[in-house]
């Protein structure tokens, strides 16, 4: 064993003594949870099984008597920076954020959302299994926002849904295909090339819809952001979506077209939290 001299000298002689165990600083040792959070199993009428995680409101109701609510997409990977950066700013504090999760700790289930997020294809194209953006829309507006409002005071007039990548794309589905559900769609890097851009058909009915007045689109917003390092047609393609849909606003629809310099497809979502919330959390979203 090596000794270590001391700088004792007691009677003339050097004490000799060996190098003490530090007692570790450590006395617990358990799983990291966030504050003022919940999180609920739930299942589909199809019997597949998600994680929602609830971001939960602060603070007294605000006056229109119900909290806002933002429910996000793919929330394994986006809920828990969302929540924090909601409650380090006290403005937002008030939100119910609504993180739309799968079993598991994967921030991305590929396959669940490559079913949960997508159109229906062809037998020969369909692995990995595609098609359920409706059913998960149904899930969304028949159990988990009726869920919601029973637990919560929520303002039915202040829901937003935020999806990123084939989230946005299904988020675009959602204000093309069902209006009324959502007041404000946040959209960032959406694929919007998917199946041969097969959203251009239900955009040219939503557009029909809305000139028809058979679809009210007044107090409804739409945000496209795309980061700076995405794929040119990713870019190209959601600056083109802003372009067709900006004289809409004459009936009530804002747009908004955002890059964002210096990142990428993925790490895009990560730098956006805060403008988020100030888009979704306004008077009346951005």
């Amino acid at each position: 064993m090596q000794l270590f001299v001391s700088s004792l000298v007691f009677t003339g002689l050097l004490l000799l003594t060996a190098p003490q165990a530090q007692a570790s600083p450590i006395t617990v040792e358990r799983q990291v949870t966030l504050d003022q959070t919940l999180e609920w199993t739930v299942q589909n009428d199809q019997g597949a099984t998600y994680r929602i995680l609830i971001s939960k409101p602060e603070g007294e109701v605000p006056d229109s008597g119900g909290y806002p609510v933002i429910y996000v997409l793919d929330g394994n990977a986006y809920f828990a920076s969302l929540h924090e950066a909601k409650r380090a700013q006290e403005p937002f504090r008030q939100a119910l954020i609504v993180g739309i999760a799968y079993p598991g700790e994967a921030p991305h289930n590929f396959l669940r959302r490559s079913y949960d997020l997508s159109p229906p294809v062809a037998e020969e194209q369909n692995t990995p299994p595609q098609g359920g953006q409706d059913e998960l829309l149904d899930f969304i507006e028949h159990s988990l926002m009726p869920a919601v409002a029973e637990r919560f005071p929520v303002d039915p007039h202040h829901q937003s849904l935020y999806g990123h990548s084939f989230g946005g794309m299904f988020a675009i589905y959602t204000l093309f295909t069902r209006p009324d559900m959502f007041n404000h769609i946040v959209a960032a890097s959406p694929s919007l090339w998917w199946d041969n851009s097969y959203l251009l058909k239900h955009e040219r009915d939503f557009r029909q819809q809305v000139e028809a007045g058979e679809a009210n689109v007044i107090h409804r917003s739409l945000s496209l952001i795309v980061a700076d390092n995405d794929s040119l047609q990713n870019q190209q393609d959601a600056r083109q979506l802003y372009q067709r849909l900006e004289d809409l606003s004459a009936y009530g629809l804002r747009s908004s077209f955002y890059r964002v310099e210096g990142e990428d497809h993925m790490s895009v979502p990560f730098v956006l939290e805060s403008r988020v919330l100030n888009q979704l959390l306004g008077a009346r979203g951005g």
